[in-house]
């Protein structure tokens, strides 16, 4: 199959594309590569052929030739959804369903979303499954709710978009991420010896790995038509949902010394949800590989004796929201997130 992964240069792009090429498949990759100096192990970035362009500039010349396309390109998170919301929108909603839209004129037959869990938003204890209405309570979640509502009417005979809502993910990239659940705890207790909760840490998460979502991506790429035809699909397992206090328990058990506390007057974080992962697990086969556990005992090995310290992974050098500030500050892309032109290279 020829595959073009949009955002092959990110967190679980730098996954999924090695992922992919071992499975047989031909990938080729578009990103902007808003974060090139953000990567965590250089040597681990697989090269495949790529064009280096904005979501925003596709044209169907881009995507043309190709058996599918993986969506996972997007501004990624509540704080960058935040920063700008009319760019989240822009980016994550409007230039998402204008390249479906030229997925499926050119002939492009499968198109695998990146989607997430954060749709259900403030969704109570219950586990909810794919017919739970959305409650977004950001942004980010809201651009990810209207793109798959206008994606999904493009579906026909010739075009299926598969929605993948994938829980919060963890674990170890070439380009890792720290503003993460699961792999920011485990910076601060690798870096400081502790963990200090800024909520009383009572909200529900669903916790995925990222080698976990990328082979649910290849599922879902090698999965009948019937089976996955313009439906979502949870990507997670039911078993990995967890209140924020268990998680940073976890960490501080599996980094050796970490203490772990809660702050005095800490409020709960609106989000909150637990859901199912049963559709995915009956549908396609899928199970995770991964526990939370193994995620943090993996981060904690990744870091430990590199000497990181919280400005590090709360600074430009590896925190998405803090780089893309300090890009606009040095006149390195201008403030819609475009490189000006002297500096695309």
């Amino acid at each position: 199959m020829r595959i073009l992964v949009t955002g092959h240069k990110g967190y679980i792009g730098t996954v999924l594309a090695p992922l992919l090429l071992d499975a047989g498949h031909a990938v080729h990759g578009l990103d902007s590569d808003l974060f090139e100096a953000c990567s965590f192990d250089p040597d681990g970035l697989v090269a495949v052929p790529e064009v280096r362009k904005d979501l925003r500039d596709v044209t169907r010349e881009d995507v043309e030739g190709y058996d599918a396309v993986v969506h996972l390109a997007n501004l990624s998170n509540d704080p960058l959804g935040n920063l700008d919301p009319d760019l989240t929108y822009a980016i994550n909603h409007r230039a998402t369903v204008r390249l479906a839209a030229l997925a499926r004129d050119a002939g492009v037959e499968r198109f695998v979303f990146a989607s997430s869990c954060s749709l259900y938003g403030a969704a109570g204890q219950d586990a909810v499954t794919e017919t739970a209405p959305f409650n977004p309570v950001t942004p980010y979640g809201t651009a990810k709710v209207i793109a798959e509502r206008d994606i999904a009417p493009l579906a026909s005979e010739a075009f299926s978009p598969v929605f993948l809502r994938n829980a919060t993910v963890y674990g170890v990239s070439p380009r890792l991420r720290f503003d993460l659940v699961v792999n920011n705890l485990t910076a601060w207790a690798v870096a400081t010896g502790a963990i200090r909760m800024k909520s009383d840490g009572t909200p529900w998460r669903p916790l995925v790995h990222v080698e976990d979502v990328s082979r649910a991506v290849l599922a879902a790429l090698e999965a009948p038509r019937e089976a996955v035809h313009n439906q979502a699909f949870n990507v997670g397992s039911s078993e990995e949902n967890y209140q924020i206090r268990d998680v940073a328990r976890i960490v501080g058990e599996v980094v050796p010394g970490c203490d772990v506390a809660f702050a005095d007057g800490a409020s709960p974080d609106a989000r909150s949800y637990r859901v199912s992962f049963e559709k995915i697990r009956d549908r396609l086969g899928f199970e995770t590989r991964w526990t939370v556990r193994d995620g943090a005992a993996q981060v904690y090995a990744a870091l430990a004796g590199l000497g990181l310290q919280p400005e590090d992974f709360e600074g430009p050098r590896f925190s998405r929201i803090a780089h893309l500030k300090a890009l606009v500050a040095d006149r390195l892309v201008g403030s819609d997130l475009r490189w000006r032109e002297a500096f695309l290279v």
